[in-house]
């Protein structure tokens, strides 16, 4: 475990007692969140419209709940169902970040390998980064479903 994992650990239950704390209006802030991060993701390769539509989307769906559902249900089945939404859109976050930085690419008689994270990064950045065992726990995801690639690391999944 390294400092880097302690921070993600820490955003992952920030995001779910949000969740939490919002009840039923977390789900659907959670699952919402998780859709228009995908389709989003799907729909642009360029950063900066994605940048927008993910905006554009969040004020949709924060609308949309705030129509829905106008005021906090505090009742244990909300606060369990906020929960889930909350540590689903948390986990993805947390993905992302574990994943999100730069990768090394070299040539080898076998063909291009990658190595994660870069050893470009800062000593003590990339110590916290390749020690983490979050990121460890995720390494599935480069080699995993579509969806779960182009959820976490857009950037990386061949169009």
């Amino acid at each position: 475990m390294t400092w880097f994992d302690a921070l993600l650990v820490t955003l992952w239950a920030v995001v779910t007692a949000l969740g939490i704390r919002r009840g039923m209006a977390g789900l659907l802030w959670g699952l919402g969140g998780l859709l228009a991060c995908l389709a989003t993701n799907v729909l642009t390769g360029n950063a900066l419209i994605a940048a927008a539509l993910a905006a554009l989307s969040a004020v949709g769906v924060s609308l949309l709940i705030g129509r829905l559902l106008p005021a906090p249900v505090e009742h244990a089945g909300h606060l369990a169902a906020g929960a889930l939404g909350g540590f689903a859109l948390g986990g993805a976050l947390v993905a992302a970040l574990a994943l999100g930085f730069p990768l090394d690419m070299r040539v080898t008689p076998q063909g291009r390998a990658a190595t994660y994270p870069s050893a470009s990064l800062p000593p003590a950045l990339y110590d916290a980064v390749s020690g983490s065992a979050v990121k460890n726990a995720l390494s599935g995801v480069w080699s995993g479903p579509d969806a779960a690639r182009i959820l976490v690391v857009p950037d990386q999944v061949q169009h």
